[in-house]
């Protein structure tokens, strides 16, 4: 044991400028590049920030971009065929968006297609007659920018761009989807 103690007195400085080199090794490696960052904010979306624009497409491959519906509160749902918990909420979305249509709420809609078949997806529309806008997310792109770890995920997105609320797992009750909705569409600019 004395002689352990001598050579880690002998060395104890080198030892801790390795110790110190080390961390800043890790430091640097362990960074998040301003190339994940969501438009130059945050590596992934919370409430209070800017939701990350995403473009998305329709079935039929009609292109839309999330900063062009700046000035309309969004309800952004991810969701899969598969996922029982999207298709126990889907109605309720359908019910919020009947409502609140007319008022200026989008909700979008985005299958998350890259582990979804689209078949399934297609017949899911379908059999609940969703008349809202659905976008496939064929690459998973949308997912990554919006860090989507579980499905359904919803986000509540004002006027300004900025989630206001988000909602991991479901299904999400009808009474806090028109709560939700409400308060986006009363924050008028």
């Amino acid at each position: 044991m004395k002689a352990l103690s001598n050579i880690f007195g002998k060395h104890r400085n080198w030892f801790f400028i390795l110790l110190l080199v080390i961390g800043l090794v890790w430091i640097f490696a362990s960074r998040v590049s301003s190339d994940n960052l969501v438009m130059g904010a945050i590596p992934q979306p919370f409430e209070g920030f800017p939701a990350p624009d995403i473009e998305l497409a329709t079935a039929d491959g009609n292109i839309i971009k999330l900063s062009d519906l700046r000035g309309q509160p969004i309800i952004l749902n991810f969701w899969a065929s598969w996922c029982p918990p999207c298709r126990a909420e889907m109605p309720a979305i359908q019910a919020v968006y009947q409502v609140y249509q007319n008022d200026g709420l989008m909700i979008l809609a985005v299958n998350a297609s890259n582990q979804d078949d689209m078949n399934d997806a297609n017949a899911f529309i379908t059999g609940l007659n969703l008349t809202f806008p659905i976008f496939f997310d064929r690459t998973g792109h949308a997912q990554d920018a919006y860090k989507v770890s579980a499905l359904p995920t919803t986000f509540f997105i004002d006027r300004d761009g900025i989630i206001q609320s988000v909602v991991i797992g479901g299904p999400i009750a009808e009474a806090l989807l028109n709560v939700k909705a409400q308060a986006l569409l009363e924050d008028q600019p």
